[in-house]
């Protein structure tokens, strides 16, 4: 049923002229589904203050809650179609009272970390781009029909969700951006291996994906206490993220995937200063996919102590300085990371080895994030220590990535099982610190277990030409002969 209302819902929009791609979709689903949840959460503290004999005080005031005004119940369940507005009329009450409405919570809230402020964050970042009333009446219908209160039936959300988003990821150049393959998320939680307890974050945390998984991993402990369950959804997650519709989207993500109120910021990470970071501020785990290729100005730039306008190098910076003492991370970044001979990358190099143990490199080969060409490598370090030997994995599952054959949990296997003991093989190698060129710290990845490449000699590739020609002579002079 929910993933037939998904797609009801995404040949709604495709009517709309204001979304015309995959990341619009998501975008307006993301929004209608936040308001439905909202609802729903409502209804059961209404539920559970009414049994202790209390009084609820709703968020919402009354005229804008969803089943005031985008689906009132006739005395069966069903949407009252005679009070229940649709046309000019709805499209004007969502576009004039309810969004500013909903915007205005942000300057009410108490704090960031309320939901009063991830709802005015919500409605003030995003636009309703559904211009047909009549349209959005039909989106509301599909979308009411969605419960989301048992865990089964959040899981099934959460996993049609993420295939929205991975979509939408794969629809653009940008793939990555959006959206990080989950085996290889899966994979990088586990060789970091967060307990709960522990605080995790992500700066870069686009979709959220890492911070999910993380939650899912955590979650699947069967001894969790009343205590655990309360830390898992108030003191373990912490992401930011710049983009509007990305931190939207992982407010989203994060709330289908059972954690109610996340602590995700809307900001820039990287205006943060990284001399103003203080203990309390740091954390025991990182994970991310930090954006590379993009270019800070100088006055960003002027936060970090080595200067460079690649985002990328900027991230791993400050997540150096995020972290606690003993404090582990796992952070995916561009391969040319580990050979590039610019002062900033040879100081950024120096700087990871000298301050962190630089315990695992896994090698990404090419078509690993779909839509995005780029080649990555993941590094597992740890704070607090310097390196003093590095396990090197060159992931090689034997055939081309593609849409249709992508990244899966079975070619990251032998990564994780060889990674526990740091085993050598074919496809792994470990390198001392003390090898390492202490003028250019270079870190490439160059396999010395590999099968060894046979290159022909020059006599030898010069005779098959020979040969090729004298063949090709022959059936020209036979075909001559038959004409």
């Amino acid at each position: 049923m929910f993933e037939q209302a998904f797609k009801n819902i995404d040949d709604i929009l495709r009517k709309e002229s204001g979304c015309t791609t995959e990341l619009d979709y998501t975008e307006q689903t993301s929004w209608l589904l936040f308001l439905k949840y909202l609802d729903g959460l409502e209804q059961d503290k209404a539920t559970e203050a009414e049994l202790e004999g209390k009084e609820y005080g709703f968020i919402l005031d009354k005229p804008y809650r969803w089943e005031e005004w985008a689906a009132p119940k006739g005395e069966e369940g069903q949407i009252d179609h005679n009070k229940a507005v649709t046309g000019d009329d709805l499209r004007d009450f969502v576009n004039q009272k309810l969004f500013p409405y909903l915007h205005g919570f942000k300057l009410k809230a108490s704090g960031p970390n309320t939901i009063e402020y991830k709802i005015g964050e919500i409605f003030g970042e995003i636009n309703n781009k559904i211009s047909s009333g009549y349209n959005l009446r039909e989106i509301i219908d599909h979308i009411d029909e969605l419960q989301f209160r048992s865990q089964n039936e959040k899981h099934e959300l959460s996993a049609l969700y993420e295939e929205k988003i991975k979509r939408m990821g794969n629809a653009g150049r940008n793939g990555g951006e959006y959206y990080t393959p989950r085996p290889l998320i899966r994979a990088i939680v586990q060789v970091v291996k967060p307990r709960i307890g522990e605080r995790i974050y992500d700066g870069a945390c686009g979709s959220a994906g890492f911070l999910c998984e993380a939650f899912d991993y955590l979650k699947a402990n069967e001894n969790l206490t009343t205590q655990d369950v309360k830390t898992l959804q108030e003191q373990t997650f912490y992401g930011k993220e710049k983009k509007s519709l990305a931190y939207v989207i992982a407010i989203m993500n994060m709330i289908l995937h059972g954690i109610e109120a996340p602590n995700i910021l809307h900001t820039n990470t990287l205006t943060e200063n990284l001399a103003d970071i203080q203990q309390k501020d740091r954390f025991d785990v990182i994970l991310a996919n930090p954006p590379f290729g993009g270019k800070e100005r100088k006055e960003v730039q002027q936060n970090f102590p080595i200067r460079t306008g690649e985002t990328a190098f900027l991230f791993l910076q400050h997540f150096i300085k995020m972290l606690k003492a003993g404090g582990r991370a796992g952070v995916v970044i561009k391969n040319t990371f580990l050979s590039n001979t610019d002062n900033a990358s040879i100081s950024l190099r120096k700087r990871l080895l000298e301050s962190c143990n630089l315990y695992t490199v896994l090698d990404c080969p090419g078509g690993t994030f779909q839509g995005a060409g780029v080649k990555t490598v993941v590094l597992f370090f740890e704070k607090g220590s310097p390196t003093r030997k590095v396990w090197f994995y060159q992931l090689d599952p034997g055939r081309n990535f593609g849409k249709t054959n992508p990244l899966n949990d079975d070619d990251l296997t032998e990564f994780i099982s060889l990674q526990k003991t740091f085993a050598d093989s074919s496809k792994s190698w470990s390198i001392e610190a003390t090898s390492i060129d202490q003028t250019s710290f270079d870190l490439s990845v160059k396999n010395p277990n590999g099968e060894e490449i046979k290159h022909r000699s020059t006599e030898e590739i010069m005779d098959e030409i020979s040969a090729l020609d004298a063949e090709s002579m022959k059936i020209l002079a036979n075909i001559k002969a038959l004409l």
